[in-house]
């Protein structure tokens, strides 16, 4: 039997395409659980009342792996064939050590992919610091439900992490975002290949592009834009943030002769498109709304050209984010307008981009030359 068609039952004011999005992360967990002991159930309802959607996405994933790695390299395999199959005692044997030794062993390990090769995986830091981290709410929720005898989250080692200013943040120039937009304006930098598409979309990648790099959107938030997302009549359109907060942002001359040129010149009329695309603004050449990997490869094509390096090399939409930072910071705007406009939850976030010194650092080295013109100055 086929499955049924899931229809969408939309009473709230957010755009269908927000609310579906909103449910598939809900769907993702809920499959996750399923693969999970039903005796954290209490867990499940613990982490869908108390962090965002995503967060839970991670935090569920994250355990998952956690427990696969129990039955696949300890001695619980000898015992235990299926995560499903873990019982309260067996987690109650755990010791700090032993999480120690998981979060080592996820800096690099090796998996068999469906087409049976051998791939090898290996986390940042960052990465490390997340699973730990999961791993430390799972556990701090054993204790307190009296599932674990002892609280054992205190001695797991910690994981050092650089500073907040001893990190580059990686965004691109002043110079290097008009390389790019020329790049994307007049389709220097590109392949044959590219340039053949690149006719098809250069409206919208131009619009993408400068959506990102003037208000620092998430990904998410630039992928669910809609045509009706924008009134211009008012000068403004709308965005959902995290924790479904809207959002209003005003519309510049810029992004008004972007929208313009994309809408009129290259997007498919209303009568072109099935109604689920509709209303989407950033289309596939297909018709279809762009996906978020759709739109990570557009930004790594043309910031690759603008760093002048390969296409694995380019930058994520993520950076395109930082790189709106620290350009308003740089123009004197205040930290706290910027804090709001990128819907930082604290400002020391934003303050890590205040912090980007690259240019100082230029100016100090620019004039303090050493060889030849050293010995200029002692003749």
């Amino acid at each position: 039997m086929a499955d049924k068609t899931v229809r969408l039952h939309n009473k709230s004011d957010k755009p269908d395409n927000v609310v579906e999005r909103e449910n598939d992360v809900l769907d993702r967990c809920e499959a996750i659980e399923a693969q999970l002991p039903s005796w954290l159930r209490g867990f499940f309802m613990y982490l869908k009342t108390g962090v965002l959607p995503m967060t839970r996405l991670s935090y569920l994933s994250d355990v998952k792996f956690f427990f696969s790695y129990l039955i696949n390299e300890t001695e619980l395999k000898e015992r235990c064939d299926d995560i499903r199959k873990i019982q309260p005692e067996d987690l109650d044997k755990i010791k700090s050590v032993d999480v120690n030794i998981f979060i080592d062993y996820c800096r690099r390990y090796k998996k068999k992919d469906s087409e049976g090769n051998t791939v090898v995986y290996e986390n940042s830091n960052s990465a490390l610091s997340h699973k730990k981290s999961s791993v430390s709410v799972l556990f701090k929720y054993l204790y307190r439900d009296g599932f674990v005898s002892t609280n054992i989250t205190d001695g797991f080692d910690p994981i050092r992490m650089p500073k907040a200013g001893e990190r580059e943040i990686k965004a691109l120039q002043d110079n290097e975002v008009m390389v790019m937009l020329d790049a994307v304006t007049e389709g220097t930098g590109l392949t044959p290949h590219e340039l053949h598409y690149w006719e098809k979309t250069r409206y919208r990648d131009k619009l993408i592009l400068l959506l990102l790099v003037t208000y620092g959107l998430r990904l998410s938030e630039l992928q669910q834009l809609n045509i009706s997302s924008f009134n211009f009549d008012r000068g403004e359109f709308k965005i959902y943030r995290k924790r479904g907060k809207e959002s209003i942002m005003p519309i510049n001359r810029t992004i008004t002769d972007a929208f313009s040129d994309y809408v009129n010149k290259e997007r498919p009329s209303e009568d072109q498109l099935d109604d689920a695309n509709k209303d989407a603004l950033l289309l596939s050449l297909q018709g279809a709304r762009l996906t978020d990997r759709q739109i990570r490869q557009i930004v790594k094509k043309y910031t690759s050209i603008s760093l002048g390096t390969s296409r694995e090399m380019g930058y994520s939409p993520h950076k395109l984010r930082a790189t709106a930072a620290t350009s308003l910071i740089a123009r004197g705007n205040s930290i706290y307008d910027v804090q709001e406009l990128l819907d930082h939850d604290n400002v020391t976030t934003t303050q890590l981009y205040a912090a980007h010194k690259l240019n100082t650092k230029r100016e100090l080295i620019k004039n303090f030359e050493w060889g030849e013109d050293l010995k200029k100055e002692d003749e």
